[in-house]
């Protein structure tokens, strides 16, 4: 067999299992989907839920209608956000920490946010604008700051923390000048709560990722030739400049839309890329595939905080914790390669 057969071949057998990692994982959402609104304190039937959501009055009707579906339909948008825009920034930078809640744009867009929240009093599409503005600010600073970053994106990813962590004392400041109530709402939202996502808000990302996936995953082939470089790129054809910029403005407004929807929901961007290059193995960016993961994570996560503890918890609490787990993992893997 020839080589450029070897080639084809290994194409071919990379998309086949793209596609059936990415229509698993399609099953998975949709069955994580189906599951949030059936279970739960009280549980419904399939049937009992297919009639709320045709607008039946019955017993099920206000719980799955007006409390599950408003929720779960949140779940499902900013996990995938989430877990798309992660993947995607790791692999414009090169480095698997290199996700948005890690270098310090995440920050950004919650102290724009909590400051509209807190100081003028804004909600639904007024705080997502403000929390977008917040982050492309905050973007802008850290790849300014790491401008000739040579050291494949750890400069970028220090300057990041370090950006992160002068936002958020910017927060804690706000929060400790606000009013209790006002406080309190903040303190909700901050510590990433689909319940607190509201209809609009879920239209507003809904609409964006729409229009901002199709744009993401076009331009995603780029990723794999910019990984040889940017001056083997801009000879083969891309114009790296402006792909990067594409790519980092229209992933940081979908970051920035899911977290006004339902605050900083912890290390769901930091996992889900790694998980989805794992399961559907070497080539292009798998940005489908994290965004699925990303929507099944939050879900389960979601359902788990709800139900399976022994109080109600927001669903950043349970990311956070295996965020956590995962990063300490990261760690312990790199320490032992660099001691190898």
């Amino acid at each position: 067999m020839s080589a450029l057969a070897l080639v084809r071949q290994g194409r071919r057998h990379r998309r086949l299992r793209r596609g059936l990692v990415v229509t698993i994982l399609s099953v998975a959402t949709v069955a994580a989907f189906i599951a949030s609104l059936c279970l739960g304190e009280q549980m419904y039937s399939p049937s009992q839920v297919v009639d709320a959501l045709r607008g039946q009055v019955g017993p099920a009707s206000f719980i799955i209608g007006d409390l599950r579906l408003p929720r779960t339909i949140a779940g499902l948008l900013c996990g995938a956000a989430f877990g798309l825009v992660g993947a995607l920034f790791q692999a414009l930078l090169r480095n698997t920490l290199a996700s948005p809640d890690v270098i310090g744009i995440t920050a950004g867009a919650n102290t724009a946010a909590v400051a509209g929240i807190i100081v003028l009093g804004w909600s639904g599409l007024q705080l997502t604008c403000l929390a977008v503005a917040g982050a492309i600010v905050t973007a802008g600073i850290v790849v300014g700051l790491a401008r000739h970053d040579t050291s494949g994106g750890e400069r970028l990813i220090l300057m990041g923390i370090a950006t992160g962590a002068m936002a958020t004392a910017g927060t804690m400041w706000l929060m400790v000048r606000a009013d209790p109530n006002d406080a309190a709402g903040a303190a909700r939202w901050l510590a990433g709560n689909l319940a607190v996502a509201s209809a609009d808000q879920s239209a507003t990302l809904a609409v964006v990722l729409v229009i901002g996936l199709p744009v993401l995953l076009a331009n995603s082939r780029h990723l794999g030739t910019m990984d040889v470089g940017d001056d083997l790129a801009t000879g083969l054809g891309v114009h790296v400049e402006r792909t990067r910029a594409l790519l980092m403005i229209v992933g940081v407004i979908v970051l920035a839309c899911a977290t006004a929807v339902a605050g900083p929901i912890a290390f769901v961007s930091l996992m889900c890329g790694p998980i989805a290059f794992r399961l559907c193995g070497p080539g292009d960016a798998p940005l489908m595939a994290s965004a699925l993961t990303g929507s099944v994570l939050v879900l389960v996560c979601d359902f788990v905080g709800a139900n399976l503890m022994s109080h109600t918890y927001p669903v950043g609490l349970v990311t956070g914790i295996l965020g956590g787990v995962y990063l300490l993992i990261v760690m312990a893997r790199q320490s032992r390669k660099e001691s190898a």
